[in-house]
């Protein structure tokens, strides 16, 4: 059975514009951040995901998501598939992860391994969400990124397993935006999308992985490209290589 409850909520603090945990504006912005992760999180669970939780800097802080999402300390919350994982071998991440799973990361994306990680997510069709500590530039890394420092990551990643289960006891929220099913849409035919290369053929076409999926890209326009390098798609043609995050 489950037990709706309210959100829990803190004792004001005694100056109305700032206490330990930063600004009003700050906090609303991470109850804002949060939200928006929450929310593509819990309709991901519902579809069979499961949740991998890393960080270089501060490995307890996975270890304690992996173990709030798994083992609920509440009567009657949900239980979600989650578990640590490394980001030190993106081969052996890869071969972990799959399509439609979500990638948790707490640490600083200007950390080259974060970084890598994350910015494949999209084509191993995997939902990124980071909790962002002190970095200089987060925004577009991941798909929610959320910013925290050392008196907010508890706090955050708390409220984030609250706010998933907030999502189930209202079931209407599980269910995603209908996909466009139209035989040509003029939308989606000018998107580009990031791929994987996974290998390559003499003919100048690559196997490569796009959304989580083997597709087959033309990458005759890109004679430097190799195994491993991200590349931008569009109607089957590589464009461009994806350059590496400048720090």
């Amino acid at each position: 059975m489950t037990v709706s409850r309210p959100l829990p909520t803190a004792a004001p603090p005694q100056d109305p514009v700032r206490d330990d945990r930063g600004t009003t504006a700050q906090r609303d912005a991470l109850a804002e951040a949060l939200a928006a992760a929450a929310l593509p999180l819990a309709r991901r669970f519902a579809a069979g995901a499961t949740l991998w939780c890393a960080s270089r800097s501060t490995p307890h802080h996975a270890r304690h998501i992996a173990v709030e999402f798994v083992h609920p300390v509440v009567v009657g919350a949900r239980s979600f598939p989650a578990a640590v994982v490394g980001l030190d071998d993106i081969d052996g991440l890869r071969a972990q992860l799959r399509p439609g799973d979500v990638l948790l990361v707490v640490g600083d994306p200007d950390d080259a391994h974060v970084a890598a990680a994350l910015r494949r997510c999209g084509a191993w069709g995997v939902r990124s969400v980071l909790l962002a500590e002190a970095c200089r530039s987060p925004s577009g890394i991941a798909d929610h990124v959320v910013a925290v420092d050392d008196t907010t990551t508890l706090l955050s990643y708390h409220l984030l397993w609250e706010l998933t289960q907030v999502v189930f006891e209202h079931p209407g929220l599980l269910d995603e935006p209908d996909p466009c099913i139209d035989d040509v849409c003029i939308t989606c035919s000018d998107e580009a999308t990031v791929a994987e290369v996974a290998s390559l053929s003499e003919d100048g076409v690559a196997d490569a992985l796009d959304g989580g999926r083997r597709v087959r890209v033309d990458v005759s326009l890109l004679p430097d490209v190799g195994p491993g390098d991200l590349v931008l798609v569009h109607a089957g043609l590589a464009l461009q290589a994806v350059p590496e995050p400048v720090r």
